[in-house]
């Protein structure tokens, strides 16, 4: 089945479909239509006239659109999770739990679309400003180009779509190559939603066309999630516009001699190794305390061994494949270059296709790729440590900040680690992997700026704007 760009309300076929395939079994899932230059401007032209309807739209009418939105995602919930697996490879447990989240963005995002703040200030600071008052309403700023990878193909897209629909922006989806369909379903479903034609456009487009949008005039904001490089590079081409950065990490846990060690072992294994580790915020650096390391290994290598890696499809697969045979290539050389340097594995470590088994190393060398970079596969590190301000420093001492676990009952550790971690979140006695759809969400130095979490936002979609009254 091949399936059309989604352009000013209506479904647009070109000339040029690019199949699909399945990561884990190489078929085909079906072909999608993609833009030229020519789509592109006509989806940018589509966006800027609809954005004179949306920025107008009342607060109720955005949340009847949103909320249509989640009713269909969940009245097709099957439908999509399986798209969504046969795609990715990711397994149909989780693509399923995805669809709910997305359910639960565009309700939130509906939501918020009634109760956008604004302020009123005082402005009589100063002898000869009496009787002024300031009024600050939050306004859309325009169309947002929204770019999204992979690893979750329908929930980061409504993280886009759902705050800038509520907020009265529109939107100008790139979806991800290996997922173009559950773009193009989500574009279909739109269309059913009574939005206005070209509030949401879906294209599938290269790399040179999606940068031809991001770098027009007409468009006010790029929303990016993915990988480094290419978003600090956009970023440099586009100075003067919003940007929001989502550029994952290589995130840590910090295991204090408190915690409950059995507990933190499954939660933290279904951290590093759920969707083949190809998440963000997946475990991927694990710190123990020395008292507890030995009894806690034992634990993790365990649970490590118990999940289950193969096909998606089966209900009971926790493991998939890799999205690629080139992601997959790039893993195992990394686990071969930190055993080649010293590195012990402890379980794992062996690869069949795209599958790569869930893999515990320990005596990592701090310079390989594995422990420095973002490993985005199913590999976890541990190491031990002796007094938590060390751990903290290694937790520190990368140039990623997304986010980081913490499994402790001292109150004390828990504020230090608050105050002093270079993350955008710190969770407790949960795993870093740790999101729900309302909190802020992001990070700092190289995993990017800005905040997801719909009301977060809608802050970063919208401008304040002052109304400065004289009463006398």
């Amino acid at each position: 089945m091949n399936y059309r760009l989604f352009i000013g309300g209506k479904f647009v076929e070109t000339a040029g479909a690019l199949p699909v395939a399945n990561p884990y079994d190489g078929t085909v899932v079906g072909a999608v239509c993609q833009a030229g230059e020519a789509e592109a401007e006509l989806a940018i032209d589509s966006a800027e006239k609809a954005f004179g309807i949306t920025r107008k739209l009342p607060s109720y009418k955005k949340a009847e659109i949103l909320l249509s939105i989640a009713e269909q995602i969940s009245a097709r919930k099957e439908e999509l999770a399986k798209i969504m697996t046969m795609e990715s490879g990711k397994p149909i447990r989780l693509t399923r739990g995805e669809v709910d989240r997305a359910v639960l963005t565009f309700t939130i995002s509906a939501e918020e679309a009634k109760r956008i703040p604004g302020d009123v200030v005082p402005l009589d600071l100063a002898a000869g400003s009496e009787n002024r008052w300031g009024v600050v309403r939050r306004f859309p700023i325009g169309p947002v180009v929204s770019i999204t990878p992979f690893n979750f193909p329908l929930n980061l897209v409504a993280h886009k779509i759902g705050p800038a629909l509520a907020a009265g922006n529109t939107v100008i989806h790139k979806s991800p190559p290996q997922t173009p369909i559950t773009s193009a379903l989500l574009g279909e479903i739109i269309m059913n939603s009574g939005a206005p034609d070209g509030a949401v456009n879906v294209l599938a487009c290269g790399n040179d066309v999606a940068e031809k949008i991001v770098l027009d005039p007409r468009v006010k904001m790029l929303s990016f999630t993915g990988s480094p490089r290419v978003g600090w590079y956009l970023k440099s081409k586009v100075p003067k516009k919003k940007v929001i950065l989502e550029l994952g990490g290589n995130a840590a846990v910090v295991v204090e001699r408190d915690a409950r060690l059995e507990f933190v072992a499954r939660r933290v294994a279904s951290g590093a190794f759920a969707n083949a580790g190809q998440v963000c915020i997946s475990v991927q650096r694990i710190f123990v305390h020395e008292k507890v390391y030995d009894e806690f290994r034992k634990f993790f290598v365990a649970e490590a061994k118990k999940i289950k890696t193969g096909d998606p499809m089966d209900p009971e697969t926790v493991v998939g494949p890799m999205v690629s045979a080139g992601e997959a290539d790039r893993a195992y050389r990394w686990i071969e270059e930190a055993v080649g340097a010293g590195a012990r594995v402890l379980t794992g470590g062996k690869r069949n296709g795209n599958l790569i088994q869930p893999t515990v190393l320990e005596n990592v060398a701090t310079n390989v790729n594995l422990y420095c970079e973002e490993a985005f596969a199913p590999v976890a590190i541990l190491e031990k440590y002796s007094e938590f301000d060390d751990a903290i420093e290694r937790v520190n001492d990368t140039r990623f900040g997304l986010q980081a676990g913490i499994f402790t009952k001292d109150a004390g550790i828990i504020f230090k680690a608050f105050d002093e971690l270079q993350v955008g979140g710190v969770v407790i006695n949960d795993y870093p992997t740790f999101r729900i759809d309302n909190m802020p969400y992001g990070g700092v130095k190289d995993s990017g700026f800005g905040r997801e979490g719909v009301r977060y936002a809608i802050e970063e979609m919208t401008e304040p704007r002052l109304l400065a009254l004289n009463l006398q």
